[in-house]
């Protein structure tokens, strides 16, 4: 099962609309994503560009990916505004005590769950059986909303980690 989550995204966005993912290093409890998603409303409610109002949407994804959006055909997005996004981001990681910038962990989709992964273990990870050409990864380098929609999550033979990837099990 392939999860969905374009529904949740606002079809009035562009294509181009900007995007920032931030992956947890843990998923978020129920109560935290509930508290979550209200300081992602609000943010993004209140999210401004120069006193401009920013057309933006914020979520919590699978309870463990928060994705920024802005639609910069509206407001454009200034330093100012994205230095607010990620204030937010900080606050976020100060209050639940996570970790929302680690860029060496990787997720995956597996058995229907995330499952994460450190960059360094991949070629392990294939070599074992953990995880295969055609697993599930979520590319969290997009930055557009047509990216999310179409490359977000992807095989991991279309991604980037492709090239870090020696296909070839080695036999023991």
């Amino acid at each position: 099962m392939k999860p969905d989550y374009k529904y949740l995204l606002d079809g009035n966005f562009h294509p181009g609309s900007r995007v920032w993912i931030y992956q947890c290093n843990r998923l978020f409890t129920l109560n935290e994503a509930l508290e979550m998603e209200e300081l992602l409303k609000e943010f993004s409610s209140q999210w401004k560009s120069h006193g401009t109002p920013v057309k933006g949407e914020a979520h919590l994804f699978f309870g463990q990916f928060i994705v920024l959006l802005a639609d910069e055909t509206a407001t454009g997005v200034s330093g100012c505004s994205t230095d607010s996004s990620v204030r937010l981001i900080k606050d976020i990681e100060q209050r639940f005590k996570v970790n929302l910038f680690d860029r060496t962990t990787l997720a995956f989709w597996l058995n229907d769950k995330i499952q994460l992964l450190p960059l360094a273990q991949i070629q392990y990870a294939f070599d074992n059986g953990f995880i295969d050409a055609d697993t599930l990864y979520f590319n969290n380098l997009v930055q557009t909303k047509e990216e999310l929609e179409n490359t977000w999550l992807v095989p991991v033979k279309d991604s980037w980690l492709a090239k870090k990837i020696s296909f070839q099990k080695s036999v023991s």
